[in-house]
């Protein structure tokens, strides 16, 4: 299938004026106070416990602090918490929080704040609910301490309040976190580094981040998300532009100082340039993958899912989403292949069979040529060329497709629906996620069945059993072997269909100093030479 590349010569035209009056006058006295980005998407939801979007997270660690963060060798560290203490049982934990954190309406953060946030996202994330599911007590002694009590002693509560990705254990003001967890909150009030300024928020234009001068880095060198947050930008404004030939443009000229998803076709371009570093953030980089809504027809057979993956070639969707400019690779697995490891496909079981048998396998399936709806991000340069992929290979298979196009942020609102794809619904859409973020069963939030289903709402009892099974076991042979069985389960059923792996890149100024390397962007640190 031929794809369509934006031509280059847009990226040639004329910068837009970016900068708002007072952007401007902030920069004619002093440009290394403000840094203007470009995140994946435009900012629609603001709460990171009720969505798993990047598009929010990246927002979120501007904004909020966690109690633990995993450094760069992936080692929960403290962050918000002094101090900690197990008992001897290993059944009570005790964490001491920093003196002198304040919320942004500065007044104190509490023990009672903190527990309040745990218990609301224990209620929304896969490793909050196994913890909570252990959990018999969570309460606040005093003003500085929170106290858990488990019911049995588990090896992962450190994980757990360190947990990197979505969704990230935020810590809120006890009003927010008290919240009903599948409403959003009404306030954005954190503890963290920048100051969300909503009275400068223009949704489908800009998002505004101010410095919290009363906030106390650790003392710590920053590694990954753990260490010293500390802001050396007074102002930070992300800059929704959807156009990515503009975007570049902006960049090359000067008007942008960081795209943090530039668009594959146009990297090398923007390598040629003078003052433009393109580099991977994240060591470990992505997977990219097709989300099936296992409610409707005609996937919510198992045997037009697996009509579907049997057409499915990994290589031509990471040729497609990186081409030669970024390494890729095949694999199976939905926890992701390390460094080495094959890609699995005849161990996991992957189904193998002309597009004639798929085909027909795909009509056995019960398929009434009712049209099926793809989900496209048009305006995410990194999903749409695997939307289109993804369309390509239904046609193949004799499904009458309905192409939808749409944003990102649209597109994260959709795939709430549970309607008929013919009411609103939908019936797939590809996406993607850290490799970091899907590494085991209590991390993999996409991949979860049942009544602890993502979107999509897949259901194989097998699933939360085996879950359950390896989340329990102390030995490390045995807990392979059950991920293993975990794996095959997954595709034997068609929960989702991985892509691909691989790494992203992200594009900055030449004079843009102290990013740091992780699975999602951290805007602590950076300053302007």
């Amino acid at each position: 299938m031929s794809l369509h590349r934006r031509p280059l010569l847009q990226a040639a035209l004329a910068a837009p004026a970016f900068l708002s009056a007072a952007s401007r006058r902030a920069m004619a006295q002093d440009p290394r106070r403000l840094l203007r980005s470009v995140p994946i998407g435009d900012l629609r939801a603001l709460d990171p416990i009720w969505t798993t979007t990047y598009l929010t997270r990246n927002h979120a660690y501007l904004v909020w602090d966690t109690l633990f963060a995993l450094d760069a060798e992936n080692r929960p560290q403290p962050q918000m918490v002094e101090a900690w203490e197990t008992s001897g049982d290993g059944l009570t934990w005790s964490f001491r929080l920093r003196e002198g954190l304040l919320w942004h309406d500065d007044t104190p953060v509490t023990g009672a704040d903190c527990a309040a946030s745990i218990r609301r996202w224990g209620a929304r994330d896969g490793m909050g609910r196994a913890l909570m599911a252990v959990t018999e007590a969570l309460d606040a002694p005093d003003a500085r301490t929170i106290r858990l009590k488990l019911k049995r002693p588990v090896g992962f509560v450190l994980d757990a309040l360190g947990k990197i990705d979505s969704n990230v254990p935020f810590m809120m003001p006890e009003r927010l976190a008290r919240t009903d967890p599948t409403q959003q909150i009404a306030e954005v009030i954190g503890s963290g580094p920048f100051r969300f300024d909503r009275s400068a928020w223009v949704p489908g234009i800009k998002v505004v981040y101010d410095r919290f001068a009363r906030y106390v880095p650790r003392s710590e060198p920053p590694s990954q998300a753990a260490g010293g947050k500390l802001a050396k930008l007074d102002r930070i404004e992300s800059v929704y532009t959807p156009d990515s030939a503009t975007a570049a443009n902006g960049l090359i000229t000067g008007e942008l100082d960081l795209l943090e998803s530039p668009a594959p076709d146009l990297v090398q371009h923007l390598q040629r340039a003078r003052d433009v570093v393109v580099a991977s953030n994240d060591p470990l980089g992505y997977q990219l993958f097709v989300v099936f809504n296992h409610l409707h027809p005609p996937f919510d057979k198992v045997a037009a899912r697996r009509a579907l993956m049997s057409v499915i070639r990994q290589s031509d969707f990471m040729q497609a989403t990186v081409g030669d400019r970024s390494p890729s690779r095949e694999c199976a697995a939905v926890f992701g292949c390390a460094a080495g490891e094959d890609a699995q496909f005849d161990a996991l079981g992957w189904p193998r069979q002309d597009l004639a048998t798929a085909q027909r396998q795909f009509r056995d399936s019960g398929y009434d040529g009712r049209p099926v709806v793809v989900m496209d991000p048009a305006d995410n340069a990194t999903l749409h060329p695997g939307a289109l992929l993804l369309a390509d290979a239904l046609r193949r298979l004799g499904a009458n497709l309905d192409l939808v196009a749409m944003d990102w942020s649209a597109l994260v609102s959709r795939r709430a629906s549970r309607a008929a794809p013919a009411a609103g619904g939908w019936n797939c859409f590809v996406t993607n996620a850290t490799i970091t973020g899907i590494s085991n069963p209590l991390l993999n939030t996409f991949v979860r069945n049942c009544e602890d289903a993502w979107f999509g709402w897949p259901c194989d009892r097998r699933v939360p059993e085996l879950t359950e099974a390896w989340t329990f076991e102390s030995d490390p042979a045995k807990r392979q072997e059950i991920l293993k069985r975990l794996e095959r389960v997954h595709l034997e059923n068609a929960t989702q269909v991985p892509l691909g792996q691989y790494r992203s890149a992200i594009a900055h100024r030449r004079n843009l100093r102290g990013l740091i390397s992780a699975p999602a962007l951290f805007y602590w640190n950076i300053e302007k030479a």
